[in-house]
């Protein structure tokens, strides 16, 4: 004969078992938590690129390739430039110096800053944040870091400046990262600003900001002179200019392009 079933009874457990159990599953959580942070953690990486990538005066432009993925990321100039007019002594021809950098992929980047009304390529410090939130240039054109004349104008950061960095954002399989290349003037302006890039860094991670000057790890830094002056808003202006110093780096044909723009030099 079958018995009836019995109706089943909801097991009432004590205040303190069902305490005990709250705790493990908060434990086990926060575990969890714990295991995705250091995997994220793991992944995250900075690859860091020591270099000695000489910046001269005249060779043409200097290309840099910051994940080494065979795809230039930015490209450099430093130019110095004579003019000779007729008539004139060898001592009153106009020359200008140039140090420039421009993105070579349309997406890419700069790290920017105003001086005397001229958007230039920032020199930044070391310890500084590169990242959605820096003031990056609206534009793939190039960018003036360094420029001096014998008729009194300079401008842009880059100019009084021993040893910065530059910040970047660049995109690797349409992903942004940001980075920074660090830069060393290797003599004053007297014929052009020649300069050397001493290394090179970016985060490994999209959108994730990166430190200048940091090379790995989250509190860990290679150490490397900087001049105090290096500053983002702090450039020598002797003397205010009008004149588009893009044009200026195109060489002669850009001084008729200057001219015509007002130019305050007369010669």
């Amino acid at each position: 004969m079958r018995r009836s079933p019995r109706s089943r009874e909801t097991a009432s457990l004590s205040d303190s078992v069902h305490h005990q159990l709250t705790m493990y599953a908060l434990a086990a959580s926060a575990v969890g938590v714990g295991v995705l942070a250091l995997v994220q953690s793991a992944e995250a990486k900075i690859v860091y690129t020591p270099a000695n990538i000489p910046i001269n005066v005249g060779g043409g432009l200097v290309a840099l390739d910051l994940n080494h993925d065979g795809i230039n990321d930015f490209q450099f100039t430093d130019t110095f430039v004579v003019e000779k007019r007729q008539g004139r002594l060898p001592s009153d021809a106009f020359s200008f110096s140039y140090l420039g950098v421009a993105p070579v992929q349309k997406s890419n980047r700069v790290y920017a800053v105003k001086s005397d009304g001229q958007l230039c390529a920032a020199a930044v410090p070391k310890g500084r944040t590169v990242g959605p939130h820096s003031p990056f240039q609206p534009g793939d054109s190039s960018l003036v870091m360094a420029f001096g004349s014998n008729g009194g104008a300079a401008s842009c950061p880059w100019r009084p400046v021993k040893t910065a960095c530059l910040g970047v954002k660049f995109v690797i399989k349409g992903k942004v990262h940001f980075g920074w290349a660090r830069i060393k003037r290797t003599a004053p302006m007297y014929a052009g600003f020649p300069a050397i890039i001493t290394g090179y860094a970016y985060e490994t991670i999209p959108d994730k900001p990166i430190i200048t000057g940091k090379t790995k790890g989250p509190d860990e830094f290679k150490e490397f002179d900087s001049d105090p002056s290096a500053s983002l808003t702090a450039p020598i202006a002797d003397k205010p200019q009008s004149a588009t110093l893009g044009a200026l780096a195109m060489g002669s044909p850009g001084l008729s392009i200057w001219r015509r723009e007002g130019s305050s030099w007369n010669p």
